[in-house]
């Protein structure tokens, strides 16, 4: 089994266009089974008295224009003991490394990574569409990344 945990500030753009973008690629591919995939926020901005808001509209609707739903999916922070659950916890930006670090501390099993890390553009960020308003391009660089994470473990012999 492989587990994905993927992060970003509020977990209501990002993360959870990447958690659910990269549950299509694998339920299309029929691998589902091979998988658990979440995503968190490294901050409580999006979570109100313990109950996070929903997928932020326009993220919602870029992932509904091809097919995908993120129904139900709420804003949800990243706690310590997830670095022991997941095999991948896998950032947005350098922003959330370095928010996320204060959070489980050091990286000493090597987990922690950008999304893409797996693409010709180690090391570059997603840029996120709170700010830009540019979702397409965001989905873009998601896809992307989640693509080139598939051919990272297909590479890895994980797959």
């Amino acid at each position: 089994m492989i587990k994905v945990l993927f992060i970003c500030h509020g977990n209501i753009c990002r993360s959870p266009m990447a958690e659910f973008i990269l549950k299509d690629m694998v339920a299309k591919r029929h691998i589902s089974e091979n998988f658990i995939i979440a995503s968190a926020a490294t901050s409580t901005e999006e979570i109100w008295g313990n109950v996070g808001n929903p997928v932020y509209p326009p993220a919602r609707e870029r992932l509904a224009s091809v097919g995908i739903s993120c129904k139900g999916k709420r804003a949800v922070q990243v706690k310590k003991s997830d670095y022991a659950s997941y095999d991948y916890l896998i950032c947005m930006d350098t922003n959330n490394l370095r928010n996320l670090r204060r959070i489980i501390g050091e990286d000493k099993e090597g987990k922690v990574s950008l999304l893409l890390d797996y693409t010709a553009r180690p090391g570059a960020s997603i840029a996120d569409p709170w700010y830009t308003g540019n979702f397409d391009v965001t989905y873009d660089d998601i896809v992307e990344g989640c693509e080139g994470f598939l051919e990272y473990l297909k590479r890895e012999g994980k797959l």
